[in-house]
């Protein structure tokens, strides 16, 4: 029986809490949020941080003091540490925290993107040499983020650099904009072009979530959910993210598939214990 598993994405680095109550935004919140999803089946946890004022930060104490408690009350999900949850500071700030905490995986974002608010996403090459560098050196997985079909020839020259080392994990982020529409066209179309090895998961955001989540599993690959990705349950009714953990669950045992344990993730992306 095929195993997928489920990443959760509590919280992001912009949405507002007054959008949904329930975006856990303190990191108590954060570690009591992803240990109730741990129990119901989430594999891995992707997490940002929030500052006094639940913008997005990068302080390496707040995943430092997330990442403790998750350890001391006995949480074994892999941990996906972001290292874009602030914009405009510096390289240094953006990895510190992978470096000295060293989680199983953080994220590699293969490229720049323009952002809504007319921002742009900033990712230059220098910095992601140096990124993947230091998940290398640390003993860290990166999990490469891919928001459209270019992100994907980055990724190859990364790879061909040596800062990213195969068998890759990918992340498909589809819906963003100015990336990749999410569409299961799309998203078939992206998996085409991986490498025989390699092992990915898909998103949809917002209203995009029900059938990036379905492709995904009907074409082999993993899933992520949660708030950072898409606020609502269905049509109007706000969503939690255990709630998005649970459907995720059933509608993979649904298919015939089991919900992967964090130690199925481990050896799926060839990691150890």
């Amino acid at each position: 029986m095929a195993k997928t598993i489920i990443t959760v994405a509590l919280t992001g680095a912009a949405t507002p809490k007054s959008k949904n109550p329930a975006l856990p935004c303190t990191p108590k919140e954060i570690a009591a949020d992803a240990i109730a999803c741990w129990k119901k089946g989430a594999a891995i946890v992707h997490l940002h941080m929030r500052d006094e004022e639940l913008r997005g930060t990068m302080d390496k104490e707040r995943f430092r003091e997330t990442v403790n408690i998750l350890k001391e009350e006995g949480c074994d999900a892999l941990l996906c540490l972001t290292t874009s949850g602030e914009l405009g500071v510096s390289d240094e700030r953006r990895m510190e925290h992978i470096i000295e905490l060293k989680p199983e995986l953080a994220t590699f974002d293969a490229a720049s993107i323009n952002l809504a608010n007319g921002a742009i996403f900033m990712n230059k090459a220098d910095f992601l040499m140096e990124l993947g560098a230091a998940m290398i050196e640390n003993g860290v997985k990166p999990e490469v983020e891919i928001m459209d079909l270019g992100f994907l020839a980055a990724a190859d020259y990364y790879q061909a650099k040596g800062v990213l080392k195969a068998p890759i994990h990918y992340q498909f982020v589809l819906g963003f904009f100015s990336g990749a529409p999410a569409t299961p066209e799309n998203l078939a179309l992206l998996k085409a072009k991986l490498p025989a090895n390699a092992t990915w998961s898909a998103l949809g955001i917002g209203s995009a979530h029900m059938p990036i989540l379905y492709a995904a599993i009907s074409m082999g690959g993993h899933v992520r959910v949660g708030l950072e990705d898409n606020l609502y349950y269905s049509r109007g009714v706000l969503a939690t993210n255990t709630m998005l953990v649970e459907r995720a669950a059933r509608v993979i045992t649904e298919f015939g598939n089991e919900v992967a344990t964090p130690d199925d993730a481990r050896e799926i992306l060839g990691l150890k214990k």
